[in-house]
């Protein structure tokens, strides 16, 4: 008989039957089964057993019609839905748009009959409604029954039909009454599964006062694996335990080293097996759990600390969402009153394979924060680092999200430091350590410098070096030149702007140079921006010449002029001398010579420096050239520099002196040799002079050509190329470093040559010993010339006047010249 209600079309029961009707493909007269069905469908008090999140079921939608090819249709849906969106009149969208998703639901899937259809999504659970509708489920329940009925609407309680007859409720037995306080559906759900285990078929028989003799006794100190306790408990107990919670037999262990499970509880062996593995990714969740509660309130720990913290967090936030899902659905079958192993009920072996993923998460956690212990800054970015060499993509796009977040405030910091060159590293944890008490004249060298404990491992050290050169060259420039002038040819990225995405770039080198460009940008930026003011404004190349003619001698007519002027002075006891008088030879010396033609600023650096006097010393031993540095150009030109100039222009002006000293012995053998020549008892000692001294000019010219062009002028030239083509100041400062140990240790100044030094200086002493010889020797021989002339005068005079002899007189002259040939 067919079903029919008059009245208005629009009247939900026409509307249901007609959506019936429709889905069931069925005439108004052949639906009456399948219509008490759906109204039983809309009076239940269930829901699906997903999560209403409308926008999860848009997407769903979407999917499936860009799977069915009908792109078209999912850029129209995409539209129709953000325009509900808008209207406020619907309140229930998730609902319509979850039916719409199900009246599209493949008819392959579904069961002919159409009965399907109004219980898909719906908890999978056999039905309790305590009446029948005729044609619909008239048999008994059995087992059999509810295992076939997973795909069922699963009913529990009764419907009243609309606008029809309310069915007579079927009576129950007493032991299957409803229990107060408990609504009808969990009532009747627990009703069926009191009804279902007493089925011997499908449970365990109960334990009694009269036991099997084929039960084995228990023994006092083993377990109890009995089936007493249901698998729904132990279920909610490893719910518990996934978040750190003791539930009713699954307890923490004393030692603190995971969950027990009670020995008294009537648990089976295979369950404590699984419920052991299950407890360990509560246990771990522990573990990082207490890591992250303890260091996100040390402030100490760092904006790394607290990225990795926040990082760790996220990760646990997305665990306990699995968590939640899963409680949600056990509470749900709890209240429905479904304890029975159906399709979709949770179980311990479902909850083993749903969990494998977060175990794998969380070990991978657990053992993320153990090697993060004591570490803070660069050094934590290279242990989170490390845990990315690994094969598992799962637990390596983890750890990379995770250091993708840890790696943001090194970089924020980072990109401060080499477009601003400020360094705000509150809690110390970049790799570049500023040094506040140190001085501006030492900036460059001493103020900053690299940390490398906390150099992250995916950071080169070369890399390291150049991000200390840029933001080294951009305070030296403000603060030691005193330009503040922008640095052009750079793209600056604001820290404010940067996201984590951009930080990825640091570890992720391998497959993205952007990073390496970075850098390499701004290092060229900076450093020839820094070198054209040295050159420029500082005039660096012409202080480094002024060294090389001053302090190293190569000025040759200033050197040689400055001796001439200085030789009676610097003959004089060390003590007898007087800075202002050398400093206006000094002024003399430049005025009388080419180096008038230099630059004045470089002119009125150069200065006179008298050493430690010691005693015996004359001015030859203390006197020295001095050159006065300031500024930038002192940052090259270091105190240790200067000293190590001083050391070289005292050997090269001893040498020179040498030189100066057989050149005025030459000039007096010159000029005495033919003067001599008749005293014939002297000619040998006149030979061996000449020749002593041709072996000390040879020598010195030896050894001066051997300084002079192997030693400086090849190590100058070498030096020249270096700081002409450098590509920053530490590159000026190392060649500078370089050309003074090569110039000191090939001019036998070094440790290693201090016994050819001690050779040589007593040559030295032997050149200036070998003067005063010399010129003692000259002057009793023209003393002895001149007695000699005198007395042949004398002689010629008395033949003349005819006298014979001598008197007294030539007895007392003989006496005196016998005496001067002695000295001689």
């Amino acid at each position: 008989m067919a079903l029919t209600y008059p009245g208005d079309p629009k009247n939900p029961t026409n509307l249901l039957k007609s959506l019936v009707c429709h889905v069931t493909k069925r005439k108004a007269d052949e639906v009456g089964p399948y219509f008490q069905h759906a109204l039983r469908v809309i009076g239940s008090q269930m829901e699906p057993s997903i999560e209403k999140d409308e926008f999860q079921i848009a997407e769903r939608i979407k999917k499936k019609l860009v799977r069915q090819g009908r792109q078209q249709d999912a850029a129209r849906f995409s539209e129709l839905h953000r325009k509900l969106q808008s209207q406020g009149t619907l309140k229930n969208r998730w609902s319509i748009l979850y039916l719409l998703y199900e009246l599209n639901a493949d008819p392959k899937k579904m069961k002919t009959d159409g009965m399907a259809f109004f219980g898909a999504g719906l908890p999978s659970f056999s039905h309790s409604t305590p009446h029948g509708v005729g044609g619909i489920h008239s048999t008994p329940l059995s087992v059999g029954s509810m295992s076939g009925s997973a795909q069922s609407s699963g009913i529990g309680s009764a419907v009243s039909s609309i606008n029809g007859p309310t069915p007579t409720p079927m009576s129950y037995p007493p032991s299957l009454a409803p229990t107060p306080g408990i609504t009808p559906a969990a009532a009747i759900g627990n009703r069926l599964v009191s009804t279902l285990v007493g089925n011997p078929d499908t449970t365990v028989a109960k334990t009694t006062g009269h036991h099997d003799s084929r039960v084995r006794t228990r023994g006092p100190d083993e377990d109890n694996t009995s089936f007493e306790i249901s698998e729904s408990v132990l279920v909610r107990d490893v719910i518990f335990a996934f978040q750190g919670i003791e539930g009713q037999y699954l307890k923490q262990d004393t030692s603190g080293q995971g969950f027990t499970l009670d020995p008294n509880a009537g648990i089976s062996r295979p369950c404590r097996d699984v419920i052991k593995k299950l407890s360990e990714l509560g246990w771990l969740y522990m573990r990082v759990r207490k890591y992250v509660d303890d260091r996100s309130s040390d402030r100490a720990f760092g904006l790394v600390g607290q990225s990795f913290c926040a990082a760790i967090q996220e990760e646990l936030i997305e665990y306990l969402r699995l968590i939640a899902v899963l409680e949600a659905q056990l509470n749900q079958e709890q209240d429905l009153g479904v304890n029975i192993n159906t399709g979709n009920t949770l179980t311990l072996r479902r909850l083993l394979i749903w969990t494998y993923d977060p175990m794998v998460k969380m070990k991978a956690l657990a053992s993320l924060v153990d090697a993060c212990k004591g570490k803070k800054g660069g050094a934590l970015g290279t242990a989170i680092h490390s845990h990315t060499w690994t094969g598992d993509p799962f637990v390596k796009s983890s750890v990379r999200r995770i250091l993708k977040l840890v790696s943001h405030p090194i970089c924020s910091i980072l990109y401060r430091w080499i477009y601003d060159g400020e360094l705000e590293d509150t809690y110390h944890e970049f790799f570049v350590a500023a040094d506040p008490t140190v001085k501006k004249d030492r900036l460059w060298h001493d103020k900053y410098t690299l940390r490398k404990s906390m150099l992250p491992s995916y950071i080169t050290l070369d890399q390291a070096r150049k991000i200390l050169l840029i933001g080294k060259s951009i305070n030296f420039t403000r603060q030691v030149c005193q330009d503040r002038t922008p640095i052009g040819g750079r793209s600056v990225t604001k820290t404010a702007d940067l996201t984590p995405e951009q930080a990825e770039m640091l570890f992720t080198q391998e497959f993205n140079s952007k990073f390496q460009e970075i850098i390499t940008l701004a290092y060229k930026d900076t450093s020839k921006h820094l070198l054209d003011i040295l050159f420029t404004k500082y005039k660096f190349l012409e202080h480094l010449k002024a060294m090389r003619r001053y302090l190293l001698l190569g000025q040759g007519d200033f050197i040689r002029h400055l001796m001439d002027l200085l030789e009676d002075d610097l003959s004089k006891s060390a003590t007898l001398l007087y800075l202002h008088n050398l400093t206006g030879v000094l002024e003399t010396a430049i005025r009388g010579t080419n180096a008038q033609f230099d630059d004045p600023e470089i002119l009125k650096r150069l200065d006179v420096r008298l050493l430690e006097v010691s005693p015996g010393d004359t001015g030859w031993d203390v006197f020295s050239l001095d050159y006065h540095v300031d500024g930038p150009i002192s940052t090259v030109f270091t105190q240790q520099c200067l000293l190590m100039y001083l050391r070289e222009f005292n050997f090269l002006w001893r040498a020179k002196r040498m030189e100066y000293i057989l050149a005025n012995i030459w000039r007096a053998q010159m000029d005495n040799s033919r003067r001599l020549h008749s005293i014939k008892e002297i000619a040998p000692v006149l030979h061996q002079c000449h020749v002593i001294a041709a072996e000390m000019v040879h020598f010195v010219h030896q050894m001066q050509y051997f300084i002079t062009f192997e030693v400086l002028e090849c190590a100058w030239d070498e030096l020249w190329k270096q700081v002409t083509e450098a590509e920053d100041l530490d590159h000026i400062i190392a060649a500078h470093e370089v050309f003074l140990d090569s110039i000191i240790s090939r001019s036998l100044l070094g440790d290693e040559s201090k016994t050819l030094l001690t050779q040589l200086r007593a040559i030295f002493d032997l050149i200036i010993k070998f003067q005063y010889t010399q010129e003692n020797f000259y002057q009793a021989a023209l003393e002895e010339l001149d007695s000699r002339l005198l007395v042949e005068k004398q002689n010629r005079i008395r033949e003349e006047q005819g006298d014979w002899g001598g008197g007294a007189y030539d007895e007392r002259g003989e006496i005196g010249r016998a005496s001067c040939r002695e000295r001689v």
